[in-house]
């Protein structure tokens, strides 16, 4: 009796346990494990209907204290106003420091992250990464002091894997754009912090979130946010009713598509961010997606050339610089060095030529972008050496192996370097091509990881580590 009974109730018991484990599984945060498929049900932030019956995001935009500085200049995207990494505010810079280093005008606390600062009418915006809540949190930051002025958060399941959150905003007057660690991409009102819209790059375009989640820093032209998406069928969408870009243009004022890009190769999204060029007259926008480097039409997203020369196996982090009229140089790690490309026209098309090709150790760069500034490019290669090159390729000089700076970002003002390395040392490094002169060093993030993107506004220069955020104050006292 007791064997009959076992018999009859254990397929029921284990069929609960099935039922149990397949719940677990299925709830669980699968991003690391990068598939395609678990990344778009990961992606779906959470909805509920309105009053109409219409399902809308449930973010949740919070108001706080702080006023906007009453300052001048403007760093709004990635590598600041002119897509360089160099400020141009008529500001008086200091080029000795005490002891202690520059002055600290306001500190605070940042999720886990890289993710720069963009600096428009003196409010500083940061997507930020909300432990508590899980989830996006896009911050309006006061210049003067750094106290919240608002929040716009929307929940979203991140696991830590070298931090979360790791781009910048791009803002106007109207709009601010992010572009969040799963490929959220946001539209807020950048002076009130108001909703416009979202996209969903992993369900709605088929992306896939590159590892260690999106670099991606986005873009904003003529009112149009631009966005690589590197789009793949593969990730489950219905091909008659999908297109899968490999960038395209949204209007910031509706979040209407204006036009997409073909991608017949099937790129995929890198942590490149683009970057805007012109060539004899027409406007581009420049992109290095899994397969190659491509220049896709400013006016309606047609490809205008691509090139296969340039790619990289493990990850794209460095975005392509501009070096004059029709020269791109491009640069990474992963045994990648360094490659200059020109651009040529004939019989009505752009095709590209290899000027030069750098091996690693000569220079490349592994996570920031460099810098080209009156002729000469600057940067720190794999061997963590700040480097100087001519436009030709050759090495003008370095920073030698006893002075070293990691993975750390770089900027520069007033013919100076700020450069940071690792573990929060800032050192401030002559921007000419006569030699490698140090003029300053001082310890000011105590964290680890300082590899935020920095932003330079009115004399103030914004950086970061792992888990703090810090202005100071740069100025010639």
């Amino acid at each position: 009796m007791k064997e009959s009974t076992i018999a009859k109730t254990l397929p029921v018991g284990l069929a609960i346990i099935g039922v149990v484990l397949l719940y677990v599984w299925l709830s669980a945060d699968a991003a690391m494990e990068l598939t395609e498929r678990l990344a778009i049900a990961e992606n779906a932030p959470e909805m509920l209907p309105d009053e109409s019956g219409v399902e809308q995001l449930r973010g949740q935009l919070i108001q706080f204290d702080g006023e906007p500085a009453d300052l001048p200049g403007a760093w709004p995207r990635f590598r600041g106003a002119n897509f360089d990494a160099i400020s141009s505010d008529d500001v008086a810079l200091a080029r000795t420091w005490q002891t202690d280093g520059p002055g600290v005008l306001w500190s605070i606390e940042v999720g886990e992250g890289y993710a720069g600062a963009a600096v428009l009418a003196g409010r500083v915006y940061v997507l930020d990464y909300d432990h508590e809540n899980q989830a996006d949190a896009i911050r309006c930051l006061s210049l003067a002091d750094g106290k919240e002025i608002w929040r716009y958060w929307y929940p979203v399941k991140v696991k830590r894997n070298h931090g979360m959150s790791r781009t910048v905003p791009a803002v106007t007057d109207k709009y601010v754009v992010t572009f969040g660690p799963k490929c959220h991409v946001t539209c807020l009102d950048s002076v009130t912090g108001q909703f416009r819209w979202m996209l969903n790059l992993v369900k709605d375009f088929g992306a896939k979130v590159p590892p260690w989640y999106a670099g991606q820093c986005p873009l904003i032209e003529d009112g149009k946010a631009i966005i690589a998406v590197g789009g793949q069928p593969e990730a489950g969408l219905i091909e008659s009713q999908r297109c899968w870009p490999l960038m395209m243009a949204v209007d910031c004022e509706t979040g209407e598509i204006v036009w997409q890009s073909p991608n017949p190769h099937g790129w995929v999204m890198t942590h490149s961010s683009v970057m805007p060029a012109e060539f004899m007259g027409v406007r581009m926008y420049v992109y290095c997606g899994s397969g190659g480097v491509v220049g896709v039409s400013a006016e309606d997203g047609s490809i205008l050339w691509e090139s296969t020369e340039w790619k990289i196996r493990v990850a794209n982090v460095a975005t392509p610089v501009v070096v004059g009229e029709g020269r791109i140089f491009l640069s990474g790690g992963y045994n990648a060095g360094s490659m200059m490309l020109r651009l040529t026209k004939e019989n009505g098309r752009i095709s590209t030529q290899q000027v030069f090709r750098l091996e690693p150790e000569v220079f490349g760069s592994p996570q920031h972008t460099p810098i080209f500034y009156n002729g000469h490019i600057y940067g720190v290669r794999p061997d963590g050496q700040l480097t100087c090159l001519d436009s030709d390729g050759q090495v003008v000089w370095t920073s030698t192996s006893a002075h070293k700076f990691g993975l750390g970002p770089y900027t520069i003002a007033n013919d100076l370097i700020y450069v940071m390395n690792d573990s929060g040392v800032l050192t401030l490094v002559d921007a000419t091509p006569s030699g490698y002169v140090e003029f300053g060093q001082a310890k000011v993030l105590d964290g680890i990881e300082s590899w935020g993107p920095m932003a330079i506004v009115s004399g103030r220069l914004i950086l970061r580590d792992l888990n703090r955020m810090m202005c100071l104050d740069i100025t010639e006292r």
